[in-house]
């Protein structure tokens, strides 16, 4: 357990009623913040979960949506790097896993996920006539931005890593 933790060893259990509406509610908040609505609820019910482990059927079955639809939400997951796949011991189900540390692996990796469109954006810089044209400014300023946003996501991810080991508490 963290300090600072808004759990405490003597607060009821909770309610499956009350998760299910809090999971419905940040999907929604998640969803009006740019993400897709089923990823959205299926990174919520994750998140929700004490374990963090659920697989395709339970998400499905918790979510009252199909496997199918389940597939397609846990591969967006997957990509932005929420989530990963584990094989559940000796069976062939797979396992969706929210890392502890969630939002930290996503929006750290973005830098590598952002890798071909800022090359693509810096090579367009040529093919829109040169810095010097309306578009080619746009784009070198562009390039420029999210070089900047890489060099201070490394110092926010040295801070984020002193601040969670501060953060840590004994092993309950």
């Amino acid at each position: 357990m963290m300090t600072g933790d808004v759990r405490t060893r003597t607060q009821p259990a909770p309610r499956p009623g009350e998760v299910a509406r809090f999971v419905e509610r940040l999907g929604s908040a998640l969803t009006d913040a740019g993400m897709p609505r089923l990823p959205a609820r299926v990174f919520a019910a994750l998140l929700a979960r004490e374990d963090g482990r659920m697989t395709a059927a339970q998400l499905a079955d918790g979510l009252q949506v199909s496997a199918g639809s389940v597939s397609g939400a846990v591969r967006y997951l997957a990509q932005v790097r929420l989530i990963h796949r584990e094989r559940e011991r000796g069976s062939r189900r797979d396992v969706y896993v929210v890392m502890e540390d969630a939002w930290h692996d996503a929006i750290i990796s973005s830098r590598t996920a952002y890798a071909p469109i800022l090359a693509e954006i810096a090579a367009g810089v040529d093919v829109v006539g040169g810095a010097g044209t309306r578009p080619g400014a746009r784009l070198a300023l562009s390039v420029e931005f999210l070089e900047f946003l890489a060099r201070e996501m490394e110092g926010v991810a040295k801070r984020w890593d002193e601040r969670r080991r501060a953060l840590a508490g004994p092993p309950w």
